[in-house]
């Protein structure tokens, strides 16, 4: 709870004109007209209401107070965080010099009557650079590389894999150069289909070599269905790709590799053909964040006093590290100041200060009297008269930036040979400023934790703390059985935000890797000795409702199925769904009773006929039998899967 704020006087102004005519009663009882037309009671009225003021100013000291309390015990205001994005940047057509996109190139979303665009900026600069094919290779499990360009050159048409294909074969693409960060485009021909296989679900990865060895390519297109015709294939290769020598050839390895066929999946029975290989450069992918980068911005001189505090100019700062590239003019060069959380391990001649990034106020070190009577500077200070400015930093940041996949397409900075640009996932790590209110009921939990976990909210609060760009954080006993003894669970749900029509995909509420390590790191030093902690996502229980409604008469029953869709993928979001719209509850069933009511309250729907629940599997798609309700494990949260409503209109 929040710090009592007492209310030092409640009365208002009636009751000091009310007070008053009892006085007046008592002290002079042959006044006797006590109507506001008197003017003795206007006198009262203009008195009563100088009161009323000075009252409401003094009820305004505890919260001063209060926040002053906030201050000393070092409870500042958490800065907000931006969204990034990862933009693609395609090229009009491909082009034989390499095209450099710079770092700070401006992308947004498109502006409506009803909102402003969204901007963004690119945090390096991407170059896209050409290639075309310099090799073609296979590798048979267990064996050699062997060179097939020759072949290729001569118009056979090797095989991709062995003649029986297994897992572990290889069809190497030997590039030109390496294309770190591009979108690669090749161009198969075949003559014979790799039967076998579902061309919706192919047993291959794309996979680049980088330093750290073969790291797997997104693949954007696929119109060769798994090698099954002629088409081509878009693939965007990874950042650390380089050029590196297989089979006796130096180039930009990119290879397809068969993999194990999942349950129930068909496998090749032949190994597929190519005639023709080309390979060329489509565009190239850079993250860019939600902030505006200001450079160079002067604030004034030294004093040369202990503590001397500056504030740049456009607040809060946000995104790079370091937030702020401070510099100080001492001689005929700068020098660079480092960004410390405090001052306590600062050296006298350390060049260190102080950000906070919500009010973009940088503080110098101070100097402290020692119980001996001496000074001790904690941090230099710059000397009088040297000049002070902020290299760079970035403002802005915020909810706003976290827009969906697809809502970047307008490029506001000229780059010559790109023709389109697009957010293929969507903007996340967008979070707003802390509030006030906020940092008043943090405070007493922050109190009594003291920066260690020892209760379930403590974990909670901590956790936050650490992530505050996750959407929902809980924290449960672990299980002695899976866990083992004094065990907890911290169950992570990463920020998602929804597609167009308001569906989430499954692989949007899995957590990654860094923030789950982010988290762990972060508790794990905070945890008491012989406390196990295990840190990940929730489980994700499937449902699918199967329902049928009437529409009133006269109403599109498209229109009618569609908002019934909207409302249970709503009502059943992870995130923002449940009865108060704040995420569905962990662990809490869901019912067909409530599925009812939730149609029900559709505009257009007169009467809800039938509802029934599946449970699902989202990865295999997989459904269990029809119910009228579904438990849910303590950490688990729903996840809509291929809801099925039924619409009876006119004439059904």
């Amino acid at each position: 709870m929040a710090l009592p704020s007492p209310n030092l006087d409640d009365r208002r102004f009636q009751q000091f004109v009310d007070d008053a005519k009892r006085y007046i009663q008592q002290r002079a009882p042959e006044w006797t007209d006590h109507n506001v037309s008197d003017p003795g009671v206007t006198l009262v009225e203009t008195v009563a209401h100088l009161a009323d003021q000075i009252v409401y100013r003094l009820n305004r000291v505890p919260e001063k107070n209060q926040l002053a309390f906030l201050d000393l015990i070092g409870i500042t205001l958490f800065p907000p965080t931006a969204a990034r994005a990862d933009v693609t940047f395609w090229l009009s057509a491909p082009q034989e010099n390499t095209v450099t996109v710079p770092a700070g190139a401006e992308v947004a979303t498109t502006r409506t009557e009803s909102e402003e665009a969204v901007v963004f900026a690119t945090e390096r600069s991407l170059p896209i650079v050409p290639c075309e094919l310099g090799h073609l290779a296979v590798q048979h499990k267990g064996e050699a590389v062997t060179d097939r360009t020759t072949d290729l050159a001569e118009g056979k048409a090797p095989m991709c894999f062995a003649e029986s294909p297994s897992p572990g074969d290889c069809m190497l693409i030997g590039l030109s150069a390496a294309v770190p960060n591009c979108a690669v485009g090749i161009e198969l021909d075949s003559r014979v289909d790799g039967v076998g296989v579902d061309p919706r679900q192919p047993p291959l990865v794309w996979e680049a070599w980088t330093e750290d060895g073969w790291a797997e390519c997104e693949v954007g297109e696929d119109g060769t269905g798994g090698l099954n015709r002629p088409g081509h294939v878009v693939l965007h290769v990874p950042g650390g790709h380089v050029t590196s020598r297989s089979g006796g050839r130096t180039a930009g390895w990119l290879r397809c590799r068969v993999t194990e066929p999942l349950a129930d999946q068909p496998f090749y029975t032949t190994s597929p053909t190519v005639s023709s290989v080309e390979a060329f450069t489509l565009g190239g992918t850079t993250p860019a964040v939600h902030a505006d980068t200001v450079y160079d911005e002067a604030l004034g001189e030294s004093t040369g006093l202990p503590g001397q505090r500056v504030r740049v100019a456009h607040a809060p700062v946000v995104g790079d590290d370091p937030p702020v590239l401070l510099q100080t003019a001492e001689g005929e060069g700068w020098a660079d100041w480092d960004v410390v959380p405090n001052f306590a391990s600062s050296r006298p001649r350390d060049r260190h200060i102080t950000l906070d990034a919500t009010t973009g106020e940088i503080a110098f070190g101070p100097s402290v009297r020692e119980p001996d009577g001496s000074l001790r500077q904690y941090g230099m200070v710059p000397p009088k008269g040297a000049v002070i400015r902020v290299r760079r930093y970035r403002t802005g940041g915020g909810r706003a930036g976290n827009v969906a996949r697809g809502a970047v397409r307008v490029l506001r900075t000229s780059v010559p040979y790109i023709s389109q640009i697009v957010n293929r996932e969507a903007a996340l790590g967008g979070v707003d400023g802390e509030t006030v209110e906020e940092a008043k009921l943090r405070a007493p939990v922050s109190l009594r934790a003291q920066e260690r976990a020892v209760t379930l909210r403590d974990y909670e609060e901590l956790a936050r703390r650490a992530a505050p760009d996750t959407a929902r954080i809980t924290c449960l006993e672990g299980e002695e059985s899976e866990h083992g003894a004094y065990a907890v669970r911290v169950l992570v749900v990463p920020q998602a935000v929804q597609d167009r029509g308001g569906r989430l995909r499954f692989e949007q509420l899995v957590p990654g890797d860094a923030l789950l390590s982010r988290v762990a790191r972060y508790l794990d030093e905070r945890r008491p000795i012989g406390t196990r902690l295990a840190v990940g996502p929730p489980y994700y229980q499937g449902i699918t409702a199967v329902a049928t409604v009437h529409a009133y008469r006269g109403i599109d029953i498209d229109q009618v199925r569609h908002r019934a869709h909207d409302a249970l993928y709503q009502h059943l979001d992870p995130i923002t769904g449940g009865a108060d719209g704040t995420g569905w509850p962990f662990g809490r069933p869901v019912q067909a009773g409530e599925i009812f009511a939730v149609l029900q309250r559709v505009p257009g729907v007169e009467l809800v006929d039938q509802v029934l629940l599946h449970p699902a599997d989202p990865l295999s798609g997989k459904r269990g039998e029809a119910s009228d309700r579904v438990n849910l494990g303590p950490g688990a949260l729903p996840f809509s899967f291929d809801h099925r409503i039924r619409v009876i209109g006119d004439g059904a």
